[in-house]
């Protein structure tokens, strides 16, 4: 005896509550990875702020990181893998915060925020992420 499950189809403002997430994040993400190639001054007087001091080339080598590991998110086949990578981004992001002591909810907790929006709004704009879980809504 086989049994059969389905999911339920995601209405389409979920859809498209799911893909501005996701765009929000892309965009914010794109845009931080671009600054660190430059590097401005502000880029690496902020590293240098946490602790990794004013490398030209760790700030480079950190904005192509995170460009690849967004641009992953951003295609749908590679879009799972993309949120593993930057989910161990953010993470890093966390704890350089709370090694150097920066304010909770606004520093420490943003990378927090921002994970939270990559793994929402794959779930909402992606049938496979939905077929992962072991239970069905």
């Amino acid at each position: 005896m086989s049994i059969v499950t389905e999911t339920a189809p995601v209405s389409r403002p979920a859809t498209l509550l799911g893909r501005i997430l996701s765009g929000l994040v892309i965009v914010f993400l794109l845009f931080d990875g671009a600054i660190k190639l430059v590097p401005w001054p502000v880029v690496t007087e902020g590293m240098d702020k946490m602790g990794y001091g004013a490398s030209e080339t760790l700030a480079r080598s950190l904005g192509i990181i995170t460009i690849v590991c967004t641009l992953l998110y951003a295609v749908p086949p590679t879009s799972i893998l993309g949120a593993i990578l930057l989910t161990g981004y953010l993470g890093g992001a966390i704890a350089s915060h709370v090694r150097v002591g920066s304010p909770l909810f606004s520093h420490v907790l943003f990378g927090l925020y921002l994970g939270v929006m990559v793994w929402g709004g794959l779930w909402l704009r992606d049938r496979r992420m939905r077929e992962l879980l072991p239970f069905r809504y």
